[in-house]
């Protein structure tokens, strides 16, 4: 089945795409994603091709992870979330934390994260994401974060602001975007607890999250948290 999904997939290639998709996922070296490897596939393709093989094992899906092709990993994580509407396993849920070294770019995690891990913890203890917090792995302190919107969507706002501030001075950009769009999906819910979080904490704050965590707010509002 690793072939036909393959197959499926290159068939669904575009030139265009295996020139600019390396470029915008930093695959160059010292870059976040250096070295991934991209058939040139959109998103909304390789959706088709994850419904087109749902019945995929186990360890199928495991091989396809494992895969240095970024769309293989794609589609093996759509094909979990696509078996995880209903119910997340305790099994599908130790295995995705299994893999979080080859969900190593932030549309894997994007994708992935909410509906496996945020749908699993929504009722359940959720030191895991503290754990992850800690990693030394990029992809785990994303997921981390990432993960929380699904809490958000269901008013549930406590763990995005306490895992904002434990990782409010994280090195990386990309988690500085992560964390501002979290912020901003929760101020969606909640817009006085946004801007005390904010007031609080934007002399510290790096200005990507800062800026991103206030996109909603009128443009009066947005200068004042600026300063």
């Amino acid at each position: 089945m690793i072939t036909q999904i393959y197959n499926a997939l290159s068939a669904r290639s575009d030139d265009e795409k295996k020139i600019v998709l390396p470029r915008f996922f930093k695959t160059g070296k010292g870059q976040y994603g250096e070295g991934d490897m991209f058939l040139g596939v959109t998103v909304p393709n390789i959706r088709e091709v994850a419904k087109e093989f749902k019945d995929a094992n186990r360890e199928t899906i495991e091989k396809m992870i494992h895969s240095p092709w970024h769309e293989m990993r794609m589609c093996a994580l759509l094909i979990l979330v696509n078996n995880s509407k209903k119910n997340v396993t305790k099994e599908s849920f130790d295995f995705y934390l299994s893999k979080t070294q080859h969900i190593n770019n932030w549309d894997l995690v994007d994708l992935s994260a909410p509906q496996i891990v945020g749908r699993y913890l929504l009722d359940k203890n959720r030191d895991i994401l503290y754990k992850l917090a800690e990693s030394d792995l990029l992809w785990d302190n994303r997921i981390a974060i990432v993960s929380t919107l699904t809490f958000i969507r269901n008013n549930d706002l406590d763990d995005t602001y306490n895992l904002s501030l434990k990782m409010m001075l994280h090195k990386h950009d990309l988690m500085h975007k992560a964390i501002g769009w979290m912020l901003r999906e929760a101020g969606k819910r909640d817009t006085e607890r946004l801007y005390n979080f904010v007031m609080e904490h934007k002399s510290v704050m790096p200005r990507t999250m800062l800026r991103y965590s206030i996109e909603k707010f009128d443009k009066e509002t947005r200068q004042e948290l600026m300063k």
